[in-house]
């Protein structure tokens, strides 16, 4: 006979299976003894630290380790930026020094500039940077050495690019050209035997015919070690760097331009040895390493247990709120169960782990990967301290500014698309017509920049005094361009933004005054009055089963 107190139902194939375990064998005693207990493990889920502790004595973890984590990471990016920024100073010192060494007459800060107009000056060039180069083991101050491969040393690479066929006659307006381009190479070893000590056309029979002259290239390797690390209590990295002297032609314009390109490639040294005790300090540093790795293991560890239980409770009240109020439950109220917060640790966690593996092989001397290394570090360093603001958050009179970012967020993604279509409209214009008479016009991401910087207010009288007057009708549009862009941004849409977020803010001080807007998850655990000192909270904790498990298991002893 069936119990009257017990409602009996049944599940079809497409029932979800934990609503089906409230269709079985519940009563109204059970349901309302239920309903209790999901709303204080709702208030508990969401409840602040200090709360979680005063209800369960639960210790806040993960503050700690968070708090932890802030003091290690940020020690580990000073120590490896203090040594990034000694790589990147050794690289630009280098390259400044070879544009002295094998750029005739070079002068700082003359890279745009710097270029030949007469054919001696191109020849005279050319021969310089080789000269400069059979003689760098006398004349550098550097610890500059050549390239070896096996026991010889890399030659110098000489290369000219040019028209295959080609009869120019400017004069007779009248021209023949084959536009398929030939190289032509020719090689100076490092140790060529030289009489008279320089090297020139009549040694190397080297001519040119700048009718046909597309590019002339120099090409060679030169290697090199920073030894600025040592003061600093680490093992020196050897340097390999690839020097480009392209003498670009390509515009037949009467003016070469001339450049120097630097690629450089950081190895580990084959055979060192270095007295004192730099190598324990590498120890050490390791060590650290290894213990920011386990700290960000643990809290990875811990706030993936955090989601995962709030996506648990998420489906649990879902399914309850279904089978007892007959509901949907919101969008909205599903995603307060997912904790951005920790999402945006886990991902910090992840980049650290990874940057200090990377960072412990640069230290061992097994990668060079400087930069990469950099990124991920500087990356979670940016978002272990942003995640500090979550613990703010629970104060009232700290929070202000995430739920303002919080609120005014949709909106704002909104205005910044449309803005975003008048912004490339003006990027693309101002990249066509402006671009050959505009030095920060010249590609779009200059426009991009220069653009940006106008919203701001930088820089806009050089942006109109460098507009070139070649052509009146440009000039002319670029004076149009410029007050529409600027009127149109600083006076409309950049108004418009500050006050739409002005008036998200005044709504946010207003609800905090006044009080929030309650969603159907917020009244339901308000139903809850126990505070976390009342004692129910432990009761709750020694019954940890989970709601459905309870069920099933009122219903097998009925």
């Amino acid at each position: 006979m069936e119990n009257p107190e017990v409602a009996v139902g049944s599940c079809s194939a497409h029932d979800d299976e934990n609503l089906c375990s409230y269709r079985r064998h519940l009563s109204i005693s059970q349901e309302g003894l239920l309903e209790d207990q999901l709303r204080r493990k709702l208030k508990f889920f969401f409840m602040n630290p200090c709360e979680k502790f005063w209800a369960r004595g639960r210790k806040p973890w993960k503050l700690g380790i968070q708090l932890l984590k802030i003091a290690m990471v940020t020690v580990q990016l000073v120590v490896f930026g203090l040594s990034n920024q000694m790589v990147v100073a050794f690289k630009e010192e280098n390259t400044v020094a070879f544009k002295h060494l094998f750029l005739k007459g070079y002068m700082d800060r003359m890279d745009d500039t710097y270029a030949v107009y007469t054919q001696t000056d191109v020849y005279d060039q050319i021969f310089f940077a080789i000269n400069q180069y059979l003689q760098l083991p006398n004349i550098s101050i550097g610890n500059h050495a050549y390239e070896k491969k096996g026991a010889e040393e890399t030659a110098l690479a000489l290369c000219q690019q040019f028209y295959k066929r080609g009869i120019i006659s400017p004069g007779n307006d009248t021209f023949d050209i084959d536009p398929e381009i030939v190289t032509d190479c020719l090689y100076v070893e490092p140790m060529i035997p030289l009489e008279n000590t320089t090297v020139g056309k009549h040694n190397l029979n080297f001519t040119l015919d700048f009718h046909r002259l597309v590019m002339v290239q120099l090409k060679f390797n030169l290697k090199a070690i920073n030894l600025q690390t040592v003061r600093h209590h680490e093992l020196p990295d050897c340097y390999d760097f690839t020097l480009r002297i392209v003498f670009d032609n390509k515009a037949h314009s009467g003016r070469i331009k001339i450049s120097l390109d630097n690629d450089i490639e950081i190895r580990e040294c084959k055979d060192w040895h270095v007295s004192g005790s730099i190598q324990k300090n590498t120890h050490y540093m390791m060590i650290f390493d290894a213990f920011v790795i386990l700290t960000c293991l643990a809290s990875l560890i811990l706030c993936t247990r955090s989601v995962v239980k709030g996506i648990q409770l998420q489906r649990e009240f879902v399914s309850f709120f279904l089978y007892y109020y007959k509901k949907e439950v919101s969008f909205s109220d599903q995603m307060e169960f997912v904790n951005g917060w920790y999402i945006m640790i886990m991902v910090s966690d992840v980049l650290t782990i990874v940057g200090s593996t990377l960072k412990m092989e640069i230290q061992a001397k097994s990668l060079t990967s400087y930069d990469v290394c950099s990124i991920l570090l500087g990356t979670s360093t940016m978002l272990v301290w942003l995640g500090v603001i979550r613990y703010l958050g629970f104060f009232q009179k700290y929070n202000l500014l995430i739920l303002t970012l919080r609120a005014a967020l949709p909106n704002v993604m909104r205005f910044c698309c449309c803005a975003a279509m008048i912004y490339l409209g003006y990027c693309f214009c101002g990249w066509i017509v402006l671009g050959p008479y505009h030095v920060k016009f010249r590609s779009l991401n200059m426009v991009s920049e220069c653009l940006f910087s106008l919203i701001n207010g930088d820089d806009m009288f050089a942006t109109f005094a460098k507009m070139q007057q070649k052509s009146y009708l440009v000039w002319l549009f670029s004076r149009i361009y410029l007050y529409s862009f600027i009127s149109l941004f600083i006076y409309m849409v950049l108004s418009l933004f500050i006050a739409l977020i002005t008036d998200t803010y005044e709504t946010v001080k207003h609800y905090q005054q006044d009080g929030f807007p309650e969603t159907e998850l917020q009244r339901f655990i308000s139903q809850c009055k126990d505070l976390p000192n009342s004692g129910r909270y432990r009761l709750e904790e020694e019954s940890s089963a989970s709601l459905f498990c309870c069920c099933n298991g009122c219903s097998e002893h009925m």
